[in-house]
């Protein structure tokens, strides 16, 4: 891991404090009331960083974002609004798949991404939604 500066910590303590799943430019809009100087490009790039490290995830879906929690969970992204939940399940059973990886590889982490239409956004419009 490689020093961990002021702007670098402010970005890193921001995620970690919020369980909205910022997108960068998010993070770049709060991080610049702290620091004003910071720039667009050092967000990205030490978000790009952290996410590379572990310390953080990067969840892709139409638009990226990040988690400050690394613990094994799920997320559910609404392809409408573009929201991202958090699911803490953990009876989902990956015996099975376990069973096939051990002959690859040592999982050291997973991701799991449910996709579909938010309460708010289906009540919003349960007609046509993408």
């Amino acid at each position: 891991m490689q020093r961990l500066t002021n702007q670098k910590q402010v970005i890193l303590d921001y995620v970690q404090s919020v369980y909205s799943h910022p997108t960068a430019e998010e993070v770049y809009l709060a991080v610049k009331r702290k620091l004003p100087r910071i720039s667009l490009g050092t967000v990205y790039r030490n978000l790009e960083n952290f996410a590379e490290e572990g310390t953080i995830l990067e969840l892709r879906g139409r638009i990226k974002r990040y988690d400050g929690n690394t613990s094994n969970h799920q997320h559910f992204i609404c392809t409408n609004c573009d929201h991202v939940f958090d699911i803490f399940e953990k009876s989902i059973n990956l015996n099975k798949i376990r069973k096939k990886i051990y002959k690859i590889g040592r999982i050291k982490r997973y991701d799991f991404y449910i996709y579909g239409i938010c309460r708010s956004c289906h009540s919003k419009n349960n007609k046509k939604i993408k």
